[in-house]
């Protein structure tokens, strides 16, 4: 039995990609293999560490629970498309001062977790910040320093 192929249209980072994809193809596992974004990554494939997480339309998603096809017509951003783009320079900037990464596995997906909580009016209160990246497994920085980054810049950004 063959593999269903199926062509979809989407941006990614601002660009336009048309490509052919089994039905079956993760959109975490698209963007690693076939477009070379290897910012996300793969972890429990579960939905469960956050190690995949992208945005799509502007929502935060885990990239593991989330089929390529199922984003035909979807604004895909990743880490790299927002680090590029200088949106989350600051955090970045936060994380590396207050040593906020380690292994660097969970960071892209925290960053954009952290951007979401930002973006949308979060609360600089770190009772908020630790509810809203609770669902990103950290193992190496036991999220203090994490909670540390962001909330410096939920103040810098005038967060309430």
């Amino acid at each position: 039995m063959s593999a269903h192929v199926l062509d979809i249209v989407l941006s990614v980072n601002g660009d336009a990609v048309h490509e052919r994809v089994d039905a079956r193809k993760t959109l975490v596992d698209f963007l690693r293999d076939d477009l070379g974004l290897t910012g996300s990554h793969v972890g429990c494939e579960h939905g469960v560490c956050g190690a995949c997480t992208v945005r799509v339309n502007g929502e935060i998603v885990r990239g593991c629970l989330m089929l390529a096809a199922q984003c035909d017509g979807a604004k895909i951003e990743t880490i790299e498309g927002v680090s590029d783009s200088g949106a989350v320079a600051d955090l970045q900037d936060a994380f590396e001062k207050r040593n906020a990464l380690q292994c660097g596995f969970c960071t892209p997906g925290m960053i954009l977790t952290a951007q979401e909580l930002l973006t949308n009016g979060g609360a600089t209160d770190r009772d908020t910040i630790r509810e809203h990246i609770s669902g990103n497994y950290c193992r190496c920085t036991g999220y203090h320093a994490i909670v540390d980054a962001i909330e410096a810049i939920a103040q810098t950004r005038g967060n309430k």
